[in-house]
């Protein structure tokens, strides 16, 4: 794709489902395509609306007005892309399909660069929450990790030594978009490590073999969350780095939870003290008035 420009694009109509275009949409499935052209997928109106709320500027844009949920918020967005210098291409029906990643398309997907950013360009706030990931496996449960973050105001996930590319579609999509809203860095666990014990982190681990529970601990100053891989959780560079280690306590008969579970029971506690303590607080209360126009 080509880079964005300062005005509004041409529009382009794709009508053919070998149209050169859509092939290298679907080539961008894969992750060998991704890491070597830099680019990535971002599909549904939730997600590029949350993308472009946070600055993101795709490369382009395929819609296909038939497949639209409302067909109120998406002609707009469409428009706001092509302001922003992105490519954009109408597509027939089948045209849209052949590119569709979701099960249901509702009619957009976006292309544009990677979001991840470098460890030394990281900005931290006062009393900062992270979250380090290690080897995580499964997009689904990064991308879920990913919503969490965003919900309990985390300042960034570390994602180490990793397993799944973190711009899988799965990834943006179990995220809903909110990968465009916390920091994400991409580092070896020896790098973050040195850099959280420099700015004076205290690292938590869960594990079933810990005396105190998660909610026995400060987590009111800078903390970083650490969560290890679905199979066999954090190596013992983790563990042994951590200041705190504690247990979720599991009352009926299995012995542990999935990795994005833990990730928010984790977070939540760290976000329950730091509201107790003034550092974080409630969002106004907002009466609920029926599902929003894309909610799912």
């Amino acid at each position: 794709m080509s880079a964005p420009a300062a005005t509004t694009t041409e529009k382009m109509e794709i009508t053919s489902p070998s149209n050169p275009k859509l092939k290298y949409v679907v080539k961008l499935r894969s992750c060998s395509t991704r890491e070597e052209s830099g680019e990535m997928i971002v599909e549904g109106y939730r997600e590029c609306r949350r993308a472009l709320d946070n600055g993101y500027r795709p490369r382009a844009i395929f819609h296909c007005p038939e497949f639209y949920l409302k067909n109120e918020n998406e002609p707009g967005l469409v428009d706001e892309c092509s302001c922003l210098g992105a490519e954009v291409y109408t597509c027939s029906k089948v045209c849209f399909e052949k590119i569709a990643y979701k099960e249901r398309p509702d009619g957009l997907l976006m292309v544009g660069p990677h979001v991840s950013i470098k460890l030394a360009d990281l900005k931290l706030p006062e009393n900062a929450l992270v979250i380090v990931t290690e080897a995580i496996e499964k997009p689904g449960n990064l991308g879920t990790i990913l919503r969490s973050a965003d919900a309990a105001k985390v300042a960034a996930v570390i994602v180490c030594d990793r397993t799944t590319d973190i711009h899988n579609p799965n990834v943006v999509r179990a995220s809903t978009g909110t990968m465009f809203t916390v920091p994400i860095v991409e580092a070896t666990s020896n790098e973050a490590l040195a850099w959280l014990k420099e700015r004076g982190f205290k690292i938590l681990a869960a594990t079933p073999h810990a005396e105190k529970l998660h909610f026995e601990v400060d987590l009111t100053g800078n903390v970083a969350i650490a969560l290890g891989a679905e199979q066999y959780g954090l190596t013992a560079k983790w563990m042994d780095g951590a200041e705190l280690r504690v247990r979720i306590p599991m009352l009926g008969t299995a012995d542990s939870l999935n990795v994005s579970a833990a990730a928010t029971i984790l977070v939540y506690e760290a976000v329950r003290q730091r509201i107790a303590a003034g550092i974080d607080k409630v969002p106004e209360f907002v009466p609920w008035h029926g599902e929003g126009k894309h909610d799912k």
